[in-house]
């Protein structure tokens, strides 16, 4: 799906993957307005250059079902709890793309009717054709699939050209750059190398869902400003996983 116009995007249709925590900003729990207001900005741009745009959001600023299992709690439940956090902060993300003057719509795997819609894929292709952005929100509507597996899904599901992984870390890398600065940045990878060697992507069933449906993907730092434009305007940032 190669647009048109290679000077202005190399993709047509994109899925944006956000942890919760990244709406966090320094707080220790929540959504800082801050933060939120410059990533709808970013993705205001992204919008403006024609791309086609659905965003996933994790839940793990406020809830994380894992988490909470861990803890003691029962897992369905706790997982249950996680996807309504994620509907939260996607109602967020919402209305600070609407306070910019874009139109967008949440689309919850879980029936929620009162405050956003089901998600149904044609009808979600169909806001993304119209320009609409598409937040997809509840996860998978299932226990112990994480957003991430979400995002996957999702993003094959909507013929997405690539799946755009935010962290805090400018690509994948050898080890933890935290605690290692001798730590190497891969700059491309396949799956299975990402699989063979165990590094700290996305779960495993999320890059065999990649993999097998061919879905490059690109992890990049949401931190740096402009890095997400820059990604669909064709540069190279981050690191990019891909079959080859």
């Amino acid at each position: 799906m190669a647009n048109e116009n290679p000077k202005t995007s190399r993709f047509s249709r994109i899925l944006v993957k956000l942890s919760g925590e990244a709406l966090m900003g320094q707080a220790d729990y929540g959504i800082d307005p801050a933060v939120i207001k410059r990533i709808a900005m970013e993705l205001e741009e992204i919008n403006g250059l024609g791309v086609q745009l659905a965003v996933v959001i994790g839940g793990g600023n406020i809830f994380r079902g894992a988490g909470l299992a861990r803890a003691g709690m029962d897992r369905v439940t706790a997982d249950h709890m996680g996807m309504l956090a994620t509907v939260m902060n996607a109602l967020a993300m919402q209305d600070a793309l609407e306070s910019r003057g874009l139109y967008a719509r949440v689309m919850s795997a879980i029936r929620i009717n009162q405050v956003c819609e089901d998600y149904i894929r044609r009808r979600a292709i169909r806001h993304l054709e119209k320009g609409r952005v598409v937040i997809c929100a509840a996860g998978t509507g299932n226990p112990f699939f994480t957003t991430d597996t979400a995002a996957a899904l999702r993003a094959i599901e909507i013929n997405a050209d690539v799946l755009l992984k935010a962290t805090k870390v400018d690509g994948v890398y050898s080890d933890d750059p935290v605690h290692n600065p001798k730590a190497e940045r891969y700059r491309r990878l396949t799956f299975d190398q990402v699989l063979g060697q165990r590094l700290n992507v996305m779960d495993a069933t999320a890059i065999v869902m990649c993999r097998d449906n061919r879905l490059p993907l690109q992890v990049f730092n949401l931190n740096n400003p402009g890095d997400l434009t820059r990604i669909v305007r064709g540069d190279e940032v981050g690191t990019t996983v891909s079959c080859e």
